[in-house]
C-alpha cells in the first residue's frame, strides 16, 4: 500500500532524477522536473507534500524553488540535495525553511529516511496548528491532555496500576527533569517517552537511540557526532543525536546496555549539557530533555560495578515503573480493538471486531511478552482473517493453546514438546514467502496479504 503523500522531485541530472523516482515510487506517489523553472510552475498549478530539489540547476536553483514553496497556502516540507556540501548553504537553506540538506551522491536508503522524518515533522506541525485552533474555539474548556494515536488511555480506576503511571506522566512531562523508565520488556517504554515528549510543549525533535543496537564505538559517534576525518570513514562532518534533539527529547532505550567509557561522556552531558564531537575541539551546547528506559536492575548493576552510581541518580530523577500487562487486564479490550482498527486500516482488510469469545480468551492469555506480544498477536489476525470479526479460531495457535501457570504449592505438570512461539512461526512464514518469490519483497508482500511497509517493518524487528 502506498504513501499518499506526494513528492515533487527537481534536478537536471536525468539519470539522478529518474532513480530517486523509481526508488521513491515504491511508497510516494512522485512527480518530477527537469529544472527549476518547470518545477516553480508545477508549483503555481498543483500541491505537493515534500519537495525535494537539487540546489544548482540552470533557469532557477533550488533555492528559488524554495522560496516558491513559501507562497502555498499548505507549504510542504523542502529537502535540497547539493553536490558541493556548502555549510553556507545548509545554513541559508534552513533559514528559508528547509527541512534539511542532503549532500550528493545520495544514498537512497539515508534519502528516504529524511523523507520520513520531514513528512512526520509536516504532519505534526499540521495536528499542532489543528489543536491550536480546536483550543481557541473551546477556549472556555478546561484543558485535557490527549494520548498520542493508538494510545489507549486506562480508566481512573484506582485499583489499575496505569491510572497511577498516568497521573505521573501527566505531573513530569511539563518539566526539565531526566526520566527513568523501567519496567518487563514489551512494555511500552518507546510509547511513553514520546507521550511525555509530546505533552511536554518541547519545540524541538523526539530522537530515539536504541544504545543495545550499536557497538560502543559507533553509540558515541550516534549520540556526540563526530568531524570529517575523524576517523576511517568519516567523509564529512556528522551531527550526533544530542544535535539532532536539541530543544526536543532524547530517548535512550536500553540504557543498561552502555559501556563505562560512554557512561563517563553521558554524565557530562547531563551536568553540563555541553559535549564535543569525536575528533573535534568545539564544545556544544544543548537543550536536550533525556528520557531513558530498561528492564534491567540497574540498582544491582550500580552493586555489581557495572554502572556507574552517579549516572544512576541522573538518570533517575523521575523513575516511571510500567506495569505488565498481566496486571492492568481492564486495559486489554480497549488495546485490542485499537489496534484491529489500526491494522485494518494499515493492510486494508475489512475486520471491524472481535466475538465475545474470542476477547475473552486473550484478556485471560498472561501476554509474558506485553503489549508487543499482543499487538503481534492482533496484527497476525487481522492480516489472516477470514471474517469481518475476528474468531477464536484466528487466535495464533502458541496463544490459544498455553497452560494456566501452576498455584504456589502444586506439583508442576509433565513438560510437554515445546511450542514454537508466535515470533518464530511469523519470522518462518516470511522467509518461505520470500524464498517462493526469489527476495522479490514486494511480491512477498501480496503473497503474504500485507503491505511492503509492513513486511519492512517486521524484517526489521527480526
Amino acid at each position: 500500500m502506498k504513501d499518499s503523500a506526494r513528492i515533487l522531485i527537481v534536478d537536471d541530472e536525468h539519470n539522478t532524477r529518474e532513480a530517486m523516482a523509481r526508488y521513491l515510487r515504491l511508497r510516494f506517489n512522485v512527480a518530477t522536473a527537469a529544472d527549476g523553472g518547470e518545477a516553480i510552475e508545477l508549483l503555481k498549478h498543483e500541491d505537493f507534500d515534500l519537495v525535494l530539489t537539487d540546489l544548482r540547476m540552470p533557469k532557477a536553483d533550488g533555492m528559488s524553488v524554495l522560496e516558491a514553496t513559501a507562497s502555498k497556502a499548505n507549504r510542504p516540507a523542502c529537502i535540497l540535495l547539493t553536490a558541493y556540501g556548502s555549510i553556507g548553504d545548509a545554513v541559508a537553506a534552513v533559514k528559508k525553511g528547509a527541512f534539511d540538506f542532503v549532500a550528493k551522491p545520495v544514498k537512497l536508503d539515508k534519502l528516504e529516511a529524511v523523507i520520513d522524518a520531514a513528512l512526520a515533522a509536516r504532519r505534526k506541525a499540521a495536528e499542532d496548528k489543528a489543536a491550536q485552533a480546536e483550543a481557541t474555539v473551546a477556549a472556555t474548556a478546561p484543558a485535557v491532555a490527549a494520548p498520542p494515536p493508538g494510545i489507549v488511555l486506562p480508566t481512573d480506576d484506582p485499583a489499575n496500576p496505569m491510572t497511577k503511571v498516568m497521573s505521573l506522566v501527566k505531573t513530569v512531562a511539563p518539566t526539565r527533569s531526566t526520566v527513568l523508565l523501567t519496567g518487563e520488556s514489551g512494555t511500552g517504554k518507546e510509547v511513553f517517552a514520546r507521550m511525555i515528549h509530546d505533552w511536554s510543549g518541547r519545540t524541538g525533535y523526539f530522537v530515539p537511540v536504541h544504545c543495545a543496537a550499536l557497538t560502543a564505538t559507533l553509540l558515541e559517534s550516534e549520540l556526540f557526532g563526530y568531524e570529517k576525518g575523524a576517523f576511517t570513514g568519516a567523509a564529512e562532518r556528522h551531527k550526533g543525536r544530542f544535535e539532532v534533539a536539541d530543544h526536543g527529547t532524547l530517548f535512550l532505550d536500553e540504557i543498561g546496555e552502555i559501556d563505562p567509557a560512554t557512561q563517563v561522556k553521558l554524565l557530562r552531558v547531563l551536568e553540563t549539557r555541553s559535549f564535543e564531537r569525536v575528533g573535534g575541539t568545539e564544545t556544544i551546547k544543548v537543550d536536550v530533555r533525556l528520557v531513558a528506559a530498561t528492564n534491567r536492575d540497574l540498582r544491582k548493576m550500580v552493586s555489581e560495578g557495572t554502572f556507574r552510581e552517579d549516572l544512576f541518580y541522573r538518570l533517575s530523577v523521575v523513575n516511571l515503573e510500567l506495569p505488565p500487562l498481566r496486571d492492568r487486564k481492564s486495559d486489554i479490550p480497549g488495546l485490542i480493538h485499537s489496534f484491529i482498527a489500526e491494522f485494518a486500516r494499515e493492510n486494508e482488510r475489512d475486520v471491524t471486531g472481535i466475538a465475545p469469545d474470542a476477547l475473552a480468551e486473550l484478556v485471560a492469555y498472561p501476554w509474558p511478552g506485553n503489549i508487543r506480544e499482543l499487538r503481534n498477536c492482533i496484527e497476525c489476525m487481522v492480516v489472516l482473517a477470514r471474517e469481518k470479526i475476528l474468531r477464536q479460531s484466528d487466535i495464533p495457535e502458541a496463544v490459544r493453546n498455553h497452560e494456566n501457570p501452576v498455584p504456589p504449592g502444586s506439583a508442576a505438570p509433565a513438560p510437554e514438546p515445546e511450542i514454537e512461539t508466535f515470533e518464530n512461526s511469523e519470522r518462518k512464514l516470511i522467509e518461505k514467502a520470500l524464498a517462493e518469490c526469489n527476495g522479490n519483497r514486494t511480491q512477498a508482500a501480496k503473497l503474504l496479504g500485507i503491505s511492503r511497509r509492513t513486511l519492512h517493518r517486521r524484517l526489521a524487528e527480526q
